[in-house]
Parts: C-alpha cells; structure tokens; sequence
C-alpha cells in the first residue's frame, strides 16, 4: 500500500502491533522521497563544488 514490499514491516519479529504501526505512520512512501530528489536535487554535473 505505501510502495513497500509485502511483510517489510509486518514480518519482523519482535515488533507488536503497535510498534508495526508506529514504523509505518513514521516511515516515507518510497515514491514520494524518489519525488523530492528529483525535485530538489541539482541536475548531476552542475554541482559548483566539483570544479576546480
């Protein structure tokens, strides 16, 4: 459902419900990180700090 693998969070052993859901409602939708690189992210190449 949030573009992770099936049992990322529910297979771990140890981890009660609570803490599943906790590790979820903290966690980042891998696609919408993927997003804010590409948004934010200077083009690969222009980076300043590399020439010299």
């Amino acid at each position: 459902m949030q573009g992770l693998p099936p049992g990322w969070v529910t297979d771990t052993s140890g981890l009660g419900r609570p803490a599943q859901l906790t590790a979820l409602g903290n966690g980042v939708v891998p696609q919408q990180a993927a997003r804010a690189v590409e948004r934010l992210a200077p083009p690969l190449g222009h980076c300043a700090h590399g020439a010299g």
